[in-house]
């Protein structure tokens, strides 16, 4: 069998969950087996990863889609002139504009790859959100879903019940969850001797609902002096958090560590992780986090394929800020023991899947 050739379409970079899941399968999958080119907008906050470029990983920088009259020509040169046969867009509803160029580059396979769900609490965004769902199969002929919720949201109830949407996984290498952080980088969070450690990571935006974050630690910090929270992340806000931090006078409590190549790390000295998401397509910190072995209080937003442990907890945003910080107090420290659900999130497993759709597609 030749060689597939796959243009996958990331978008930005800016250490997200979705790349990284991109990055991982184009780390296990054979390069002579299937060759894996990345698409990335030129305004991207990061850089290519080095050991993806040494591997022979093809990376092309391309102009944002906001720059359609540069991006449509740019994109339409490179996929013509590479003679890709199957075309993997991971901009979950704005996936419509690649695979434009796509089909009209002549490509036969393409992929809708749906990371994401809307909140309606996003003004325009999350109009422009259901108005380019219109289209979300106009171009597309595959569909792929990271969840079941993702699933039926952009491609509808229909077309995900007729079996036409595949899942798959978002995966992780497993053993990178054993890592510890140094005694030297907890004296620099100065949480060496904190009876209670809460954690978060996630991108620091109105999705991943921060402020709320910081709201439930506050409720946690009258009841335990000794506590201290650490969110690993960066994102457009960061002055809004850093504002209510200094406001409820939590300064040398809350330790913004910022944007981390190695989130996995941190999991080892958190009691217990938090996430009050306005929405999710999936979740990988969620999961991330249950792999190393810490509790999880989610937000009903994290979709049930996110569910792997037995300390997995889900409460409404709309519930008090005390009644998330009692449920985190109780469960922080508590023993987590994986399900066998969680074994598929393994990139040596799941990347078997997602060979076998690629190979489906162009027999």
């Amino acid at each position: 069998m030749k060689k597939i050739k796959i243009a996958q379409i990331v978008g930005k970079l800016y250490g997200g969950g979705v790349e990284k899941v991109i990055f991982n399968y184009c780390r296990v999958i054979n390069n002579d087996q299937i060759q894996m080119d990345i698409f990335y907008d030129e305004d991207s906050t990061v850089s290519p990863p080095r050991d993806l470029i040494e591997k022979g990983i093809k990376f092309y920088k391309i102009p944002p889609y906001q720059k359609i009259w540069k991006y449509i020509p740019k994109l339409y040169f490179l996929l013509k002139n590479n003679n890709y046969d199957i075309v993997h867009s991971n901009l979950n509803t704005l996936s419509v504009f690649p695979l434009f160029v796509a089909k009209h580059a002549g490509i036969k396979c393409r992929i809708a790859h749906n990371h994401s769900v809307p909140s309606k609490n996003e003004g325009f965004r999350t109009i422009l959100k259901y108005t380019l769902r219109r289209f979300s199969k106009l171009y597309a002929n595959q569909y792929f879903a990271c969840s079941e919720k993702a699933g039926r949201w952009l491609f509808g109830n229909r077309t995900y019940e007729a079996g036409k949407v595949r899942f798959i996984p978002n995966a992780l290498f497993f053993n990178k969850f054993n890592q510890k952080i140094s005694e030297d980088e907890k004296r620099k969070l100065n949480i060496n001797n904190k009876s209670i450690v809460i954690g978060h990571v996630g991108r620091l935006t109105f999705a991943k609902n921060q402020l709320f974050l910081i709201d439930i630690f506050n409720e946690i910090h009258k009841k335990n002096k000794n506590s201290s929270l650490i969110i690993i992340g960066d994102g457009e806000e960061s002055t809004a958090i850093k504002d209510k931090i200094k406001k409820l006078n939590l300064d040398n409590d809350v330790k913004l560590v910022g944007q981390s190549t190695n989130p996995e790390k941190y999991y080892s000295v958190m009691d217990v992780f938090i996430l009050p998401s306005y929405f999710e397509g999936l979740s990988m910190a969620t999961v991330e986090a249950q792999l190393g072995k810490v509790p999880v209080i989610v937000s009903n937003a994290v979709p049930k394929e996110a569910n792997i442990s037995n300390q997995f907890y889900q409460l409404s945003i709309n519930e008090s800020p005390k009644k998330w910080a009692e449920i985190a107090l109780n469960v922080a420290g508590e023993k987590v023991v994986m399900s066998q659900y969680g074994k598929m999130y393994n990139i040596y497993r799941a990347k078997q899947i997602l060979i076998d759709q690629y190979k489906n597609m162009i027999d």
